[in-house]
């Protein structure tokens, strides 16, 4: 037997739940550049084309760590202990384009111009208490419009959502750039503005089950490694984004073509969605905080706890 067979045979397993965006870009790179594979894991990615089946999954053990948005569903399942948050991952954040509002040009035309704009209409999200949805009530908590003055139609995929806007069935939806790149080149939907400009907060996490959270010696090199890759990310493309757009060099380009390869973007998208991630995979806790309280009142996630109850305090940093 070889030493790189013996060294397969010992790595840790684990399978890792993720959308194809830009906010796991850190992920990406982690496992195409082999750092997972230097600290003794074997991961296997499994990617969803929603947040909330990942919490479902890794609470079912049908992958051991996710990566995504906070949704109310992912609320629900930590609050029952079923789950807890392990670290910090994507941020809406000022000048970092990631979620926007899009409208379709139907309504545009009509009159939907701006984000404030946005009370009395149809308008798609992936599903109830998701981080669109969450985006949404707080655009509505800023300019003074009810939530529920808002037709939210719930439409389970960031494809179908894409795909109803571009049909002229909703008047807008919030979608990732990446999602809503392809739309806009085709003149099939126009965006009102981006979410981190308009209200920014602690978008993405990283968690696992509490089985996972058993075995000390997987996390704690999982979480190494995506600290090593945070780092990366953001002092070789997020310290050189300006306007919204990471330049295409030397340095940035193959780091870009990684997170191409893994999002079926081609470079030139990616550079205008390349999501905040916090240089050290720091965790926003307060802004955690406030999501539950928010939700609980709103009756998507159900009381009794707050953001401590999730939280595995021994691996999170807090900012």
């Amino acid at each position: 037997m070889s030493l790189s067979d013996a060294s397969c045979q010992t790595a840790l397993k684990a399978k890792v739940g993720v959308l194809r965006l830009s906010s796991s870009a850190p992920v990406f790179i982690a496992q195409d550049k082999g750092y997972f594979k230097d600290a003794g894991l074997d991961i296997e990615l499994k990617f969803f084309d929603a947040a909330q089946p990942i919490a479902v999954a890794v609470t079912s053990g049908d992958v051991d760590f996710g990566v995504t948005a906070f949704t109310a569903g992912l609320y629900n399942l930590a609050g029952k202990g079923t789950l807890k948050v392990i670290g910090g991952m994507s941020r809406e954040k000022a000048g970092y384009p990631l979620i926007g509002y899009f409208a379709s040009n139907n309504a545009w035309a009509a009159g939907l111009k701006t984000p404030k704009d946005l009370a009395g209409k149809r308008i798609a999200v992936t599903q109830v208490g998701s981080s669109f949805h969450y985006s949404l009530g707080l655009l509505a908590d800023k300019y003074g419009f009810k939530l529920s003055d808002v037709k939210v139609l719930p439409l389970q995929s960031l494809s179908n959502a894409a795909a109803a806007l571009k049909g002229e069935t909703v008047d807008a939806a919030l979608l990732p750039v990446s999602t809503a790149r392809t739309l806009m080149d085709a003149d099939g939907a126009k965006l009102l503005g981006w979410v981190g400009d308009e209200t920014p907060w602690q978008l993405g996490a990283v968690f696992a089950s509490p089985k996972t959270l058993s075995g000390k010696a997987l996390v704690t090199k999982f979480l190494a490694v995506l600290a090593r890759a945070d780092r990366e990310y953001h002092d070789v493309i997020l310290a050189a984004v300006a306007d919204g757009k990471a330049p295409i060099d030397d340095k940035t380009k193959p780091l870009l073509e990684i997170i191409a390869k893994y999002t079926n973007l081609p470079v030139e998208q990616v550079v205008g969605n390349c999501a905040y991630i916090d240089p050290e995979g720091k965790l926003d806790v307060k802004n955690v905080g406030n999501q539950i309280a928010w939700l609980q009142e709103q009756g998507f996630v159900d009381k009794g706890f707050d953001a401590n109850a999730i939280i595995a305090n021994e691996y999170v940093k807090p900012d």
